[in-house]
């Protein structure tokens, strides 16, 4: 009898353990899937506005330069000697066609000619023709101002038209107007795409562009109004099934957003987007459903041994048979569990996968955009010069502006190439290449906005050429980037100054001074995307590609600040000596 009862107390015991393990395993795992919760969530919540923050900014900038490209097309078109004769002669039979030979130049909706009376007598849209436009705001400011007129108009069937107009006058006789209007529509089918919705409101607060058509004319309050949102119990209860709720900006069709905004550089108009947290929801719950299963493994496990002493502690006392087959079947139900687990993680796995691709496709359109904004803004100013040239039958000077044009094409060309090839370093092929004559092709190419800020150049570059080996388009590039930041940082200057200097000694040594403020943060400055530049000027990456060009070129790029003020950049490559020509000959 006493033999029976001894094994009790021991077995008490052990079950008292192995309750406690239990517990503490229980708790250590909420602790670990709240705490998860918290830091994945703010993670993934700040990475998703920080895309979204360079989509707006990629929206804003290529709104402001499609308004920037039309607004000087009404000033030249004012000038033509056909249109301005037209009007004279009242004889309009070509008029039309040549707008229509402009408009396909240009790129804009559309163009009309008016008379004096606000009649119609030319337009590319030929169901416009005879249509009277004289109580039109852009008709009445732009003849009555001596200067182009930015219009937004409301249209009858709804929308808003956008017009650049200016008057015609011949000497002193205002003959009629030209209005360009500019096809901003196209934005807003192209964000519906990409973005959950778009807003950019005027000076007033007045929706004149969006990616909901109904919006258009609303402020943005009417608009959100117009959508009921969830009530307070739907949401609490959305708050407790969803462990990765966040506060709220506002609402958008009863769905909780993230609300971003932009101030755009034009005539007081501002951008916001709304992006709802369905894919922080989505990563973040797919994690915490990771740990919650390795936890129930864990606990799996647990149980596993727990039966394999009970197994044995049943074998040792003489169990029945009938609870091993009890045991047999939860071991049973153990492996199918553990087969759905591994099914779930292949598929978490597989969307964590798909997210990574997609951040890296935005870093490369965010690349892409700023390395051929500054070949097309000098595309543009070229293409107007030869314009002005060819009215005035300075043919010559024309087909160089075009030559230009031409250069700057294949420079884009090899701008794509080369960020295609930025996944396989190490298959560029190099040749000799005088800095001298890249530096000069920088210039070159630099040369409109130095024309048009007035800076002061001071450049000193040796008699003899400066050979280094490495490729001429990514140093070029380097060049351009380093003296569009000089020029940028001397916007404030009143006699803004860039001094470029190019010395040989163990290295090749290019240095761009400025007389700008100077650097705040130099640690932070060949970070991608970091930029001291207004919304809409640059996204911070010029810095960054420039200098993991020049680490491929094996060379090294620096920044500081001069001691007189300004900043100072030297990119320095090596010297091209006998070994290498004799290398880069075979």
């Amino acid at each position: 009898m006493s033999t029976a009862a001894d094994p009790d107390p021991q077995t008490r015991a052990v079950n008292w353990r192995v309750r406690m393990a239990l517990g503490v395993l229980l708790l250590l795992a909420v602790a670990v899937v709240s705490v998860t919760n918290n830091l994945l969530t703010d993670r993934f919540t700040e990475s998703t506005r920080n895309r979204a923050e360079l989509r707006l900014a990629l929206y804003s900038g290529n709104l402001l330069s499609e308004l920037r490209q039309n607004a000087i097309v009404p000033q030249l078109l004012a000038r033509d000697a056909e249109l301005i004769g037209a009007l004279n002669s009242a004889d309009y039979t070509a008029s039309t066609r040549r707008l229509i030979s402009f408009v396909e130049e240009i790129g804009a909706a559309s163009l009309m000619l008016l008379d004096i009376d606000g009649r119609t007598v030319a337009a590319t849209d030929r169901n416009r023709l005879g249509s009277n436009h004289r109580a039109e705001p852009y008709f009445v400011d732009a003849i009555r101002a001596n200067a182009t007129i930015f219009t937004v108009a409301e249209r009858e069937a709804g929308g808003y038209g956008f017009f650049y107009s200016r008057r015609v006058q011949s000497g002193s006789d205002v003959l009629g107007v030209i209005a360009v209007e500019v096809d901003l529509q196209k934005f807003g089918r192209a964000w519906a795409g990409i973005s959950d919705a778009v807003i950019v409101t005027d000076s007033t607060g007045t929706i004149i562009l969006t990616t909901e058509p109904r919006w258009r004319g609303r402020t943005e309050e009417d608009a959100l109004a117009r959508q009921t949102p969830q009530n307070a119990i739907q949401r609490a209860i959305q708050a407790t099934a969803d462990w990765t709720a966040q506060p709220t900006d506002s609402y958008l069709e009863g769905e909780a957003v993230m609300r971003l905004e932009t101030r755009i550089p034009f005539r007081g108009w501002r951008m916001a987007s709304f992006t709802t947290y369905a894919s922080v929801r989505e990563r973040v719950n797919g994690v915490l459903a990771l740990e919650i299963m390795g936890f129930a493994i864990l606990l799996a496990l647990s149980f596993y041994a727990l039966s394999r002493k009970t197994a044995l502690r049943a074998a040792l006392f003489q169990r029945e048979s009938a609870e091993l087959r009890t045991l047999n079947a939860a071991l049973q139900r153990e492996i199918a569990e553990r087969k759905r687990v591994q099914e779930t993680l292949a598929v978490a796995e597989q969307t964590l996968e798909q997210s990574s691709k997609l951040a890296a496709l935005g870093e490369m359109s965010a690349a892409v955009s700023h390395e051929l904004n500054q070949p097309l803004a000098a595309m543009k100013t070229y293409l107007a010069g030869a314009r002005l040239l060819l009215r005035r039958n300075r043919q010559e000077e024309a087909l160089s502006s075009f030559g230009r044009i031409d250069d700057l094409i294949e420079r884009m060309g090899g701008i794509t190439r080369q960020l295609k090839s930025y996944a396989r370093k190490g298959q560029e092929a190099f040749s000799p290449v005088d800095m001298g004559d890249a530096l000069a092709s920088a210039l070159s190419m630099m040369e409109p906005q130095l024309r048009q800020r007035h800076v002061q150049i001071s450049r000193i570059v040796p008699d003899k050429p400066v050979m280094v080996m490495g490729d001429r388009l990514r140093i070029e590039q380097v060049m351009v980037n380093l003296l569009r930041n000089a020029i940028d940082a001397t916007k404030s200057e009143t006699n803004p100054k860039v001094e470029i200097l190019l010395t040989v000694g163990e290295t090749a040594t290019l240095t761009v001074r400025d007389n700008g403020p100077g650097i705040e943060d130099l640690d932070q400055l060949f970070e991608p995307f970091y930029t001291t530049k207004q919304p809409g000027d640059g996204v911070g990456l010029g810095l960054a590609i420039s200098s993991g060009i020049v680490n491929d070129l094996g060379g090294r790029l620096t920044a500081r600040n001069g001691q007189a003020g300004g900043a100072v950049f030297e990119m320095q490559l090596p010297i091209l000596g006998s070994d290498h020509s004799t290398q880069a000959a075979e």
